[in-house]
């Protein structure tokens, strides 16, 4: 049973200000992602899957924008899966299911989708495995229907300015930390952790993820692009781009 979480929306307010410490430009990607989505439906109300979608930040979006819209949520943790059933209160499906496994996909209400969206999230997957998945998520995709993942994919023709950017960003997180203007990542999980409705499952996060997630490693979207193109997408590209972070799109 879900714990009963007092505020979610605060929880999600919390979410969203430590992201966008990562994150300044996090909701010009999300704009990005839903208008592709729109363009894809024809402004119908689409089925979309949120996928390793946390606290449901892409599916409560992706319903204020397209109140019709039929949304699954897909991720492994626990605590993070809470505080989204507990926001999204019944109006999209919150699946439990680990993206790391090729049957994953069994766990999901519907064969067919018209989006599959994903954000910051993919990166603790190794390459073998992420070229794996984009090529089952081409197959839960109705024709015509479109993948877009957004996460740190730097652009390979410009190594030394992306240093730089990347130089500057972690200066500008490091003074807000200071400031105590926002909750760093860790900062954020020990606030979940001492919070009753929570400290169950971060406990059970831990022992999900006992030294973290997998190393992470941010490919060029170049690499990205590639792999798309060789799980068969009809059209890939490189939907939005903001410094060293972009959104890549592909086509089924």
């Amino acid at each position: 049973m879900t714990p009963y979480i007092t505020d979610p929306a605060a929880w999600q307010e919390s979410w969203d200000r430590q992201q966008e410490a990562y994150l300044p430009d996090r909701e010009h990607r999300f704009t990005a992602m839903l208008d592709a989505v729109d363009a894809v439906t024809d402004g119908a109300p689409p089925r979309l899957l949120d996928l390793a979608g946390g606290t449901g930040t892409i599916s409560l979006r992706t319903l204020a924008r397209f109140p019709g819209a039929e949304v699954t949520l897909v991720d492994l943790d626990p605590a993070l899966l809470a505080i989204a059933e507990a926001s999204l209160a019944g109006r999209a499906t919150v699946v439990t299911a680990d993206l790391a496994r090729p049957d994953w996909t069994a766990a999901l209400p519907h064969r067919e989708y018209d989006a599959v969206l994903t954000a910051t999230a993919l990166h603790w997957l190794p390459a073998e495995r992420l070229t794996r998945l984009y090529a089952e998520i081409r197959e839960v995709l109705r024709p015509g229907g479109i993948l877009a993942n957004a996460d740190h994919m730097p652009d390979d023709t410009l190594p030394e300015l992306t240093k730089r950017l990347t130089s500057r960003a972690q200066a500008r997180r490091a003074a807000r930390y200071a400031a105590g203007a926002v909750l760093s990542w860790s900062d954020w999980w020990d606030r979940a952790g001492a919070e009753p409705a929570l400290s169950e499952l971060v406990q059970r996060r831990h022992e999900i993820y006992p030294t973290g997630h997998s190393p992470e490693w941010n490919p060029p979207v170049s690499w990205h692009l590639a792999a798309l193109a060789d799980a068969g997408y009809t059209e890939v590209g490189t939907l939005w781009r903001g410094g060293t972070d972009a959104a890549v799109a592909a086509v089924r």
